[in-house]
């Protein structure tokens, strides 16, 4: 038996972008602006894409000028995670 036998598929980062962005869509408070999600006119999610992997900054608050946290996803995990964490922040940025 090969040992890939259970290796998860390889990560493919423009299709998981694709998913990633689809599913920010839904949820209703963010527009998408270009590259990124706005929130009441502010920019609270930033995304992009290589061959590899996708780089996400997410703001710590929702503001004019935010500081980000930039999350690197390398796996189908790390997108989860992402959107997971999105989704904690978007509920604390609607709260402030």
């Amino acid at each position: 038996m090969p040992d890939d036998f259970l290796a998860p598929p390889p990560f493919k980062a423009a299709e998981a972008l694709i998913q990633l962005k689809r599913s920010l869509r839904e949820l209703r408070p963010l527009s998408e602006r270009g590259e990124g999600y706005e929130l009441q006119g502010q920019r609270v999610i930033e995304l992009r894409g290589d061959e590899t992997t996708i780089t996400a900054r997410l703001a710590k608050r929702a503001a004019r000028s935010p500081e980000f946290d930039t999350l690197v996803l390398k796996n189908a995990a790390d997108v989860r995670k992402c959107l997971d964490e999105v989704k904690k922040r978007l509920a604390r940025w609607t709260e402030e």
